[in-house]
């Protein structure tokens, strides 16, 4: 799969419906097991592309990874930049993971099997293989929400002893100065940072910016049968993202699947927050009410053909 190929297909759309809910399933599945790990929601996550993917081999994997690389920690005390040292050292330079600058949109990136097996990808994939490996060699390293690049986080044995990782550059340890520098570079100048951008991510934060950039890449490519399915990915993980159900109704709009369409995009207004002012109940059902249409002229124009059009099949 090239970094620029579009992969919609009809067969693909045509058992989309069952694909996505098995998905969805595994997804929600994992997220809901105890403890922290990733591994598992990351995998299901690939099924997107994958459907019939051996998860095995990509556990054991990791498993073999983390026995070395605890072999590499053993006997490393004090300053935890020694073990992160230690484990860049076995991760970038002996196991050959490195940040994919060449291809940065290939949508392998994001499909940890993929990562696996060719040993590249982007800062969250690299992320999530850099805290499952650190954690089976007893290391405790937490994912960072940085906003354009996602971080890591290993805790020292003091307050304000915790480094910042970049797992897309062979584990380089940021300062507060590059933590800046990177934020205007992905922001703009006028970024203002606070100590709350480097605040810990949750196992479902993380999975949830895996499938918004890899939704975004998808709507790139004018893949939109993946994009619809990673959209209900989303839905499924958290069903108040409510711009979902908009996203995902545009979507179906592209494919020409009205009537999905049209019930995502009304939900979407129903849910949808409106001015303070405006009154509930103005609006008879038929047309969305005047305040929604100054706040979603798009969305309601979409709507009102849709109505015109599914009505013309009946």
């Amino acid at each position: 799969m090239g970094s620029d190929a579009t992969i919609s297909f009809v067969p693909y759309a045509r058992h989309l419906g069952a694909r996505v809910t098995q998905v969805a399933a595994d997804l929600e599945r994992a997220l809901n097991s105890p403890g922290s790990e990733l591994l598992p929601a990351a995998l299901a996550i690939s099924r997107v592309e994958y459907p019939a993917l051996e998860t095995a081999p990509y556990l054991d994997a990791i498993d073999r990874m983390g026995k070395n690389a605890a072999a590499r920690l053993q006997g490393i005390s004090g300053s935890p930049s020694a073990s992160v040292a230690a484990l860049n050292e076995y991760l970038y330079e002996e196991e050959g993971f490195s940040g994919n600058r060449d291809s940065y949109d290939d949508p392998r990136n994001s499909f940890i099997n993929e990562v696996l097996d060719r040993r590249t990808g982007i800062p969250i994939s690299l992320a999530i293989i850099y805290m499952e490996v650190a954690a089976r060699a007893g290391l405790r390293v937490i994912g960072v929400n940085f906003p354009g690049h996602f971080l890591l986080r290993a805790g020292g044995a003091m307050a304000g002893e915790d480094l910042i990782i970049d797992p897309f550059h062979g584990g380089a340890l940021l300062s507060e100065f590059d933590c800046r520098q990177m934020l205007r570079s992905h922001v703009g100048d006028e970024a203002a940072f606070d100590g709350s951008l480097l605040a810990p991510a949750t196992r479902h934060d993380i999975i949830v910016r895996m499938l918004v950039n890899l939704k975004r890449l998808y709507v790139r490519m004018r893949s939109f049968p993946q994009a619809r399915f990673v959209s209900t990915l989303l839905l499924s993980v958290d069903p108040s993202a409510i711009g979902e159900l908009r996203d995902r109704g545009l979507l179906a709009y592209h494919l020409e699947d009205f009537s999905s369409a049209l019930k995502d995009l009304e939900e979407y207004l129903r849910l949808a927050p409106r001015d303070a002012d405006s009154s509930e109940g103005d609006s008879d059902g038929d047309e969305p009410a005047a305040d929604d249409e100054d706040e979603n002229p798009s969305v309601i124009n979409h709507v009102k053909a849709l109505r015109r059009r599914v009505a013309s099949f009946n």
